[in-house]
């Protein structure tokens, strides 16, 4: 059964709307006389509903409503696109780091920059309006599911990307509302977690569904299987300490060999990762978020960071990216910059086509009427741009359309166990050992150099060259902030980059911004929650 992301038909608006609704008498919970009015109690009475539901937990992560670009929008926000899966995370793990900045005047988005939120910020509603949302989609398919012995896989799909959003929300807010399948949608305040209890169910529902998902690389593209639930199982294992106080390296090792075991690859040339026809590296994508120029439109995903990433004085915007016309927002600072070697990491490549091994430095960054240094936030030109994610394929040849991207967001991949694996045996981790940690990082720099003129000794294999390596190799992927936060580096002053705690050359910032706080509207509504701590 393939999952495709198009336009949600009408029956399942008549659910989405049932899961906020709440009948005041059980008089007025009455069904009408025409049986073909679609109703929440007749709408799955087929096969097609089920799979359409399913289908709308995936989309979930890659539109914002019910019609696209816009329209019907899942989320109510000032703007559809900003209530967007990945656009929301995208912001949260990046524009709050040394990675990336963008130079809108938009709302609040220079607080990310800056260390300076509140519980106010939009943005920050948003992105977690959206992970609640996509837990009440899932909850809606496990309960409709539940004793079909034909939906068992799909179910289990449905508690992955479950289990996905709750791990986004104990990364981001640590304490969040917590509602499951069995509480029936209606008219009561969820009660609130804690990250320990979260951290133990995310852990025991990717342990439960393990046995029943799909083997690795034999289900249709784009749908999470047994690898997908032990990437999220290694990544939540790596951040334990963070989470819970505890050490559970082992435990993340234990996964990443499973990962490895079930022959993976890296794909030869990086910059296919990250290119309209990316669907077909599934030898090192594990899991992604599917986008179609033509049937999964938004301004939100891969969409957002191509257009965002290019304009002012760029020039040839169709043949380079893919798309017609640029945004002009996002950059990179030179923290990220000055990580690279220069001239002969082709992961900077990315920044700016360069196809000549030869090209020198300033041909791999746009630096025409661009600086290094970040004087103004809000000036495009403030600032390298980054191009990491093209809306043209490997050949070179054009996407199915000039204003909606194909490129699909790898939202795990590979490479990242890789350096997983690296981070934890180096933190004491067993299962593993330094010399295999050392081959498998040696084995992303020679793709990276395309020699073995990168390659590192075991003296040079440190917690410190593994933070740069993730910075190097995964940077713009949404991965960074939570990296920081694992290092002791996101907050407080062991690590400075530009315009950190709104200072141009960067400062130290509240230990309180490791945690995103509850957004101050679902406070003052459910009696049950309380605060992040300094909020």
């Amino acid at each position: 059964m393939k999952i495709k992301y198009q336009k949600i038909t009408y029956f399942l608006l008549v659910l989405i709307i049932s899961l906020f609704t709440v009948s005041c008498i059980n008089d007025l919970d009455t069904e009408p006389i025409d049986k073909d009015v679609l109703t929440p109690n007749n709408v799955f009475s087929s096969d097609t509903a089920y799979f359409q539901l399913l289908a709308k937990c995936y989309a979930g992560l890659s539109v914002t409503g019910q019609q696209g670009p816009s329209g019907a929008q899942d989320v109510l926000t000032g703007d559809e696109g900003e209530s967007h899966f990945l656009r929301q995370v995208w912001m949260a793990q990046e524009l709050t780091t040394d990675e990336a900045v963008v130079g809108w005047n938009d709302k609040t988005i220079k607080d990310f920059h800056y260390h300076s939120w509140s519980s106010s910020d939009l943005f920050i509603a948003g992105l977690y309006n959206r992970l609640m949302f996509e837990v009440t989609i899932c909850n809606e398919f496990i309960r409709r599911a539940e004793g079909m012995d034909e939906f068992q896989v799909h179910s289990a799909e449905a508690r992955f990307l479950r289990a996905l959003s709750y791990w986004y929300a104990l990364d981001f807010f640590a304490n969040p509302p917590f509602v499951t399948e069995d509480d029936m949608p209606g008219a009561f305040f969820p009660i609130q977690t804690n990250s320990n209890d979260l951290f133990e169910y995310i852990e025991s529902e990717l342990l439960a569904i393990e046995s029943i998902m799909s083997e690795p690389r034999t289900s249709d593209y784009g749908r999470a299987d047994k690898a997908a639930a032990w990437m999220l199982l290694a990544k939540l294992y790596l951040n334990a300490e963070v989470y819970i106080g505890q050490n559970k390296y082992t435990e993340s090792i234990t996964y990443c060999n499973k990962i490895i075991d079930a022959g993976y690859s890296l794909t030869p040339d990086y910059s296919h990762l990250f290119l309209a026809d990316n669907h077909t590296q599934t030898n090192e994508i594990i899991f992604a978020v599917r986008h179609d120029g033509a049937q999964t439109k938004s301004w939100g995903g891969t969409n957002y960071l191509v257009h965002a990433a290019i304009g002012g004085t760029m020039t040839d915007l169709l043949d380079n990216y893919g798309v017609a016309g640029g945004w002009g927002g996002l950059r990179t600072t030179k923290s990220l910059i000055e990580k690279f070697t220069l001239n002969t990491d082709k992961r900077a490549r990315t920044f700016q086509d360069a196809n000549d091994n030869n090209e020198t430095w300033e041909a791999m960054v746009y630096i025409q009427d661009h600086t290094l240094e970040i004087e103004d936030i809000g000036t495009f030109e403030d600032g390298y741009s980054l191009v990491k994610f093209k809306n043209v394929t490997s050949t070179g040849t054009q996407a199915s359309s000039d204003e909606w991207t194909d490129t699909d967001y790898p939202l795990f991949r590979f490479a990242d166990v890789y350096l997983m694996y690296a981070e934890a045996v180096l933190r004491g981790g067993a299962g593993g050992t330094e010399g295999v940690a050392l081959g498998y990082v040696n084995e992303l720099r020679e793709r990276a150099y395309g020699d073995n003129s990168g390659n590192i000794n075991s003296a040079q294999l440190t917690l410190d060259f593994i933070l740069d390596e993730r910075a190097r190799e995964l940077y713009w992927e949404g991965h960074r902030r939570t990296d920081l936060i694992r290092y002791d580096k996101f907050t407080g002053g062991n690590y400075i980059w530009p315009w950190k705690g709104k200072i141009m050359e960067g400062t130290s910032t509240d230990d309180k911004y490791n945690l995103f706080p509850i957004p101050s509207s679902d406070l003052n509504a459910n009696p049950n929650l309380e605060q992040n701590l300094g909020y």
